[in-house]
């Protein structure tokens, strides 16, 4: 896929002089156009950024794909629970599994945190530990079935980046595995030292301090595990040439804050002002659940799209590797420039001009 286009060094360096020459003529000297990284994006770059990304959250129609991708993501989840628990029950008692994951409290809705914690309850007390056929066959299916919801992901941030999907079939499932197991691998070490971190800090004689002090660690933990998970989705997501680091981790950690503030908000108002069962019955925790993984979705695309527009403000290479003119990146964002907001407002007056 990389490097489809082949040209001299000379012809390279022309290349970008010559975008560079187009620039200033177009008056778009101060915009971060020759940025290598995004801190060196001017002001009036943010704001070309910005103004983009408004624009291709209405044409993408980021809402619709957030709801599509709520939906597989929901069907991914219970078999994702499922090889969660089967691969728990080799380092720790699952049994311990529901009590652990309290500190998802204030992040999901408490409806869906129970519902979650029932789940768990019923699988860990089927789940024998034993390294059978049948188990192996089924930890095989819900890991399958799970990795739907990865490679939901991965399409949406092909429309983010404005890509088309061009992996091959091992290739695309074995990434997406890759994603679904190592979540769940990540998702146990942080449960399991969730048990473990308050025994260790109750040897330091803190005192009462010990339940406060895990109290305030979790949030900082939670923003950085957060924030390197989207980092690594929107680097390995799409279906391009791999971003440099700096280009996808700006929007992966403001995405994390905005979705646990947002996730905090949306929890207080559903425990304190709606309420879902009076309106839905039995369904409540599940449409609470469900809310709030489309919100998180919208969450997670936009940072997408802010993570894309950045890397379209700049005439350098943002990929990884040597450096490459303008069509031979292998990355849409890459090989092409962003408009700017002040001549979308020029070309407006000069429309409004018109007879």
């Amino acid at each position: 896929m990389r490097r489809t286009a082949v040209m001299s060094k000379n012809k390279a360096e022309d290349s970008d002089k010559n975008q560079v020459q187009l620039e200033r003529r177009a008056g778009q000297e101060g915009r971060g156009r020759d940025a290598e990284r995004p801190s060196q994006i001017s002001g009036r770059g943010w704001r070309d950024v910005l103004w983009r990304v408004s624009a291709e959250v209405m044409e993408d129609r980021v809402m619709l794909i957030a709801a599509g991708a709520t939906f597989y993501l929901l069907l991914a989840l219970f078999p994702a629970l499922a090889a969660f628990v089967s691969i728990y029950g080799f380092v720790a008692d699952p049994q311990t599994i529901a009590e652990h994951i309290s500190f998802l409290g204030g992040i999901l809705p408490s409806g869906g945190l129970d519902l979650i914690r029932s789940q768990l309850d019923s699988l860990a007390a089927q789940n024998t530990g034993a390294l059978s056929f049948g188990f192996i066959f089924g930890l095989a299916v819900a890991l399958w079935s799970a990795n739907s919801g990865i490679k939901t992901l991965f399409e949406a941030m092909n429309i983010a980046y404005e890509e088309t999907e061009k992996r091959g079939f091992i290739h695309l499932n074995l990434l997406a595995l890759g994603f679904t197991l190592g979540a769940i691998l990540i998702g146990i070490g942080f449960i399991i030292s969730v048990g473990i971190v308050p025994a260790m800090l109750a040897l330091l004689n803190l005192g009462g301090w010990t339940e406060t002090l895990v109290r305030i660690l979790r949030w900082p933990v939670l923003l950085i595990m957060v924030g390197i998970g989207i980092t690594l989705i929107y680097r390995y997501g799409p279906s391009r040439e791999k971003a440099k680091w700096r280009w996808a981790t700006w929007g992966a950690f403001l995405s994390a804050v905005v979705w646990i503030a947002v996730s905090v908000g949306f929890s207080f108002y559903l425990e304190n002002f709606a309420n879902y069962n009076a309106t839905y019955g039995a369904l409540g925790a599940v449409i609470g659940l469900m809310m709030w993984t489309w919100i998180s979705m919208i969450i997670l695309i936009v940072g997408a799209e802010l993570n894309a527009e950045m890397e379209h403000q700049t005439v350098k290479d943002t990929t990884t590797g040597a450096q490459q003119p303008m069509g031979a990146r292998g990355a849409t964002v890459a090989d092409t420039l962003g408009g700017s907001a002040d001549a979308a407002d020029l070309q407006s007056r000069l429309d409004e001009r018109k007879p």
